[in-house]
């Protein structure tokens, strides 16, 4: 059976595609949009290793799930048993196959079915004439699809994915898995592999988007850090890297095509992971999120003993048992969103509504509740800038006026052209008024190359009526530009300290004077101000002490005006609050366990409590939880089971309003929700 496009490749007819999205546009957002997570992976177990257990979670919520396959995962085609000396004959289509049916073997577990439920597989016609096998399942209301394109990891002539994305004229062939439905090779250029992505997410019409990450860290390979797996100078697989790039290239044609043709553009988010940036890291997932997470892995490792009844093996044998748990390398150990931040960033109007700023389909928008308090949001409004990486940072000058600042993906040519980034910033001409243009920034580091590897910004109003941008460097530091009290951008400026993951805390004391935090290798590092204007400089670690953080600390000015930090130590699902109150040890708080990025603010406590700070984050099942106070008897208040959230959730406590906490759902629409926290709830 053969699904899919007509001989052309493309429905509607022969027209040619708009590649790039134009940073200019601001048209509307189609609307109707029905759920569906789509994720582009380079190999089989991309996603159970990286993008789990977010994958898992949307899926367990009700979501259809379809993870495209790039390549065809054979490698050198011994599919060893771990342990086992017994020579393994090369076999590139067996083992192809075999880690396909892995994947099966995982989803269906995913799925709460038998894992050798049988799946339903056909033939997906797609554009230039290229066809994969794609096969799906349902059961109990939730639907998973897989496609496998099958384009050899080492095509004739040692020629390897990146090169196609950045040599032009390279051809890559595909391999026939064994017992595949596509018997037939195909070819591809780079040109096919984006329409042929662009095409699969014009045809599923996904709402949430899974990539890898197009940029990862350098990395120097040595005796602590071995090199493994990883390209030469970064921490990643040479597949992932051009995986996401061609992801991105394909998200911003589809978006740019289908709203030339229907003349509104899709609405969706996009969510990136780091790849082998777990292994360089403190691991970052609980016990019992490990445990989930491991088990997948563990189902698509499957067995040579096992009877899954295909002729070529039933699993990746490599990935057996308690392989992920006992690996030194640890990637399932931790889940890293490539540009951490809320999804979306919430603040207020005069009128006191609800404005939430985000990006969708690549594009800056601005949602805005109907009323103050109404909890629904009206259409959103496109900002444009894009396209650009999913998080924002929004803050109001000390005139009121809102500034958003984006990561923008200002080239993704591939094939020897441009592949740049650059920070770029819109600002609004008055209070609640209409914005100017986007303007860019550019990056801390010269060279495109190492632009690529800006971090999320970060910024900061100051009461002194300047604007204060952080980014995380190319090399892992911290860098600097200042809007000065005149509306004039200063140069950027290196800020010094050691290496730091990305995802800024930046927080403002009881004096006025700026804390920028973010974890390292060693420990949480600090920069700060020794009074209110004056430079922010490296910080020696005083005050705020702790052991080394999982995720990127949450920074909170407590009532007394000095700062204090929550995080959890590596693999634990306790946080504890670091700071001068409480005490060299840190204070636990043993209810409000869970994983993932912790926020917080001081609001005023309720009942007319004094203000204390409120803590948002995830439980161990993903559902979002917040809890009013530090003391040993307060309690987290969780939000009902259908407020599903895609990336984390934001905390908007207002001076003197109630606590709202703003999510992006799987339908990549916002929602609201008022917990009513008490100190004891």
């Amino acid at each position: 059976m053969v699904a899919g496009c007509g001989t052309n490749g493309r429905p509607g007819g022969p027209v040619a595609p708009v590649h790039a999205v134009d940073p200019q546009a601001t048209g509307s957002f189609a609307a109707g949009r029905k759920s569906l997570l789509l994720q582009v992976i380079a190999h089989p177990d991309d996603d159970l290793f990286f993008m789990n257990p977010e994958c898992r979670r949307l899926l367990s919520s009700g979501v259809p799930v379809v993870t495209v396959v790039v390549t065809a995962g054979e490698s050198s085609g011994r599919n060893r048993v771990p342990h086992e000396l017994a020579p393994v004959a090369r076999n590139k289509p067996g083992y192809s196959a075999a880690r396909q049916q892995g994947m099966r073997q995982a989803y269906a577990e995913m799925l709460g079915v038998d894992r050798f439920t049988r799946w339903q597989r056909t033939v997906l016609a797609l554009p230039h004439g290229v066809r994969a096998e794609t096969d799906g399942l349902a059961a109990g209301g939730r639907r998973a699809r897989l496609i496998f394109l099958n384009i050899a990891m080492r095509s004739e002539g040692g020629v390897r994915l990146p090169a196609l994305w950045d040599v032009p004229g390279t051809v890559m062939r595909t391999v026939v898995a064994t017992a595949s439905l596509v018997s037939q090779v195909h070819t591809y250029d780079h040109q096919t592999l984006v329409d042929v992505l662009a095409w699969l997410m014009g045809h599923y019409r996904p709402t949430v988007i899974h990539t890898m990450d197009p940029d990862p860290d350098y990395q120097v390979h040595d005796a602590t850090h071995p090199k493994g797996s990883d390209q030469r100078h970064f921490s990643d697989h040479r597949d992932h890297t051009p995986t996401a790039l061609f992801t991105w290239k394909a998200i911003s044609q589809w978006v740019a095509d289908a709203t030339r043709r229907g003349g509104r553009a899709p609405g969706f988010t996009t969510v990136a992971f780091r790849g082998y940036y777990n292994q360089r890291w403190p691991h970052n997932l609980p016990p019992a999120v490990l445990e989930d997470k491991v088990r997948y892995i563990a189902a698509y490792g499957g067995g040579a003993r096992w009877e899954c009844g295909d002729p070529a093996g039933c699993g990746d044998y490599s990935q057996s048992g308690t392989h992920a748990l006992t690996s030194r390398k640890g990637w399932a150990r931790s889940t890293h969103p490539r540009y951490p931040g809320a999804l979306p960033v919430p603040t207020t109007d005069r009128s006191g509504r609800i404005v939430a700023y985000g990006v969708l389909g690549t594009q800056a928008v601005r949602w805005r509740e109907t009323d103050p308090g109404s909890g629904r949001f009206g259409a959103p409004r496109n900002l444009g800038g894009g396209p650009l990486a999913p998080a924002l940072s929004v803050v109001t000058d000390t005139a009121g006026r809102q500034l958003l600042f984006a990561l923008r993906f200002s080239a993704l040519d591939g094939q020897g052209g441009p592949n740049t980034r650059e920070i770029v910033v819109r600002e609004q001409r008055g209070t609640d008024g209409q914005f100017g243009p986007w303007r860019g920034l550019g990056t801390p580091d010269a060279g495109a190359a190492r632009g690529r590897r800006a971090g999320c910004p970060v910024a900061v109003a100051t009461a002194d009526h300047r604007v204060h941008l952080f980014v995380r460097t190319a090399a892992k530091g911290l860098a600097t530009r200042i809007r000065g009290a005149s509306g004039r951008w200063g140069p950027w400026h290196r800020l010094g300290g050691r290496e730091i993951q990305d995802g800024l805390s930046v927080v403002l004391d009881g004096a006025g004077r700026i804390h920028v935090y973010a974890a390292g290798h060693d420990g949480v590092h600090h920069w700060a101000q020794e009074r209110p204007g004056g430079p922010v400089t490296f910080r020696r670690p005083s005050g705020v002490r702790g052991p080394v953080p999982d995720d990127p600390p949450a920074a909170v000015r407590e009532a007394s005006g000095r700062t204090a930090l929550i995080y959890r130590a590596p693999a634990a699902a306790t946080p504890y609050v670091y700071g001068a109150s409480a005490g060299a040890a840190g204070t636990p708080l043993p209810h409000f366990t869970g994983y993932g990025l912790l926020t917080a603010h001081l609001a005023a406590g309720p009942d007319g409590e004094k203000a204390a700070p409120v803590l948002l984050g995830l439980t161990d099942g993903g559902r979002v939880q917040v809890q009013y106070g530090t003391s040993a008897d307060a309690r987290p208040v969780t939000a009902p089971a259908r407020t599903v959230t895609v990336g984390a959730p934001a905390l908007l406590a207002p001076h003197g309003g109630p606590v709202s906490v703003v999510g992006m759902s799987p339908d990549a629409t916002p929602w609201v929700w008022r917990p009513q926290t008490t100190p004891r709830a």
